[in-house]
């Protein structure tokens, strides 16, 4: 199995790439231009190991480091590296040199048929829209039979989409790093998700598993809760299946928290989307929080309101509608809604 350990300043990660999508997420300078480019051998780690397949390509302490035309990457970086005099299939047969002319026509024509590109055969890098040329480089890194395919959008401005993703899957069954800049496209289209922030790994698991229940703070963070807040435990009932959490400026229940003791600090969150906005005249409970409004903001499909407190909701349009007049607010957080670390 890929896998790569690499140790340098900023930079301490210990990455498993088994078969299938391995998305990369994190902000800007998180690391994830450099994991991708030591596991391509375009930049050397201090320490480390890194594994291509059952290969060692890389070993900081037996001095090992293969140069990068010996790891058999298939590479797609930031920059558009096609070739601009070439048309989108002699770009293909560029690449698929190593075979004979009837088989290297076969592999290339099948490839523009896979990538959707077989009505652009004849064009030119400059004549494609930037989607069209993410395909193309992709189709042309697999052409040479890469070990494993690593794809760097970081910042490129090209856009992948699930069609893309879904046409490497069909034609690769190998190890696949591809930073994405688009949590939905992780949660719909990648096996994986790592996420990267300061140059650590602080979330890796299964994609949607990563994003609905995160282990950790940053984790959290990356994946979008937006509502985060210290808090205290304050009681445990596992015969309840019931947890009590009092937090600075309001209490609530949550299922029981196994592994954890009464009076341990911990954070909890719940995502916007799960936050339920009620009027203000209901009578104040535990898990519902009276709040005041202080800005609304329109999305495409819903709206987000922003509480005093650090609280935000995001509601359907329909929703606000009929709610936008309320003469006062109040929030409910489901318990069975909420993540604690």
């Amino acid at each position: 199995m890929t896998h790569a350990r690499i140790g340098k300043q900023n930079l301490d990660i210990d990455l498993p790439v088994p078969d299938g999508i391995t998305a990369l997420y994190g902000p800007a300078g998180a690391g994830k231009t450099a994991t991708l480019a030591a596991i391509a051998g375009f930049a050397r780690p201090e320490r480390g190991r890194i594994l291509i397949g059952d290969a060692i390509v890389f070993d900081g302490e037996s001095r090992v480091n293969l140069a990068p035309r010996r790891r058999r990457c298939g590479w797609v970086g930031t920059r558009d590296a096609l070739f601009p005099h070439l048309t989108v299939r002699q770009n293909l047969l560029f690449a698929a040199g190593r075979w004979a002319r009837l088989e290297r026509t076969r592999r290339v024509a099948e490839m523009l048929e896979r990538f959707e590109l077989a009505d652009a055969l004849e064009m030119r890098p400059r004549d494609l829209t930037p989607t069209r040329r993410l395909r193309t480089e992709v189709a042309r890194a697999l052409m040479t039979e890469p070990k494993v395919l690593l794809v760097d959008e970081c910042g490129a401005g090209r856009g992948a989409d699930e069609g893309l993703l879904r046409a490497v899957r069909d034609a690769f069954d190998g190890p696949v790093l591809w930073v994405i800049g688009r949590l939905d496209l992780c949660y719909s289209s990648a096996d994986r998700l790592a996420l990267v922030e300061g140059g650590r790994l602080v979330g890796y698991g299964p994609a949607r598993e990563v994003m609905e229940r995160p282990q950790s703070l940053e984790a959290a963070r990356l994946v979008g809760i937006s509502n985060l807040y210290p808090a205290t435990i304050a009681a445990l009932d596992p015969g309840r299946n019931q947890s009590r959490i009092e937090c600075a400026d309001f209490a609530l229940n949550a299922p029981y928290l196994k592994g954890h003791f009464k009076g341990d600090r911990v954070w909890v969150g719940i995502r916007a989307e799960d936050v339920r906005v009620h009027a203000g005249e209901l009578e104040a409970d535990v898990n519902f929080v009276p709040v005041h409004l202080l800005r609304m903001t329109e999305r495409p499909r819903s709206v987000r309101l922003e509480f005093a407190g650090g609280i935000a909701a995001e509601i359907s349009r329909e929703q606000y509608a009929r709610q936008k007049d309320n003469k006062g607010w109040q929030v409910e957080f489901p318990p069975t809604a909420l993540r604690v670390f």
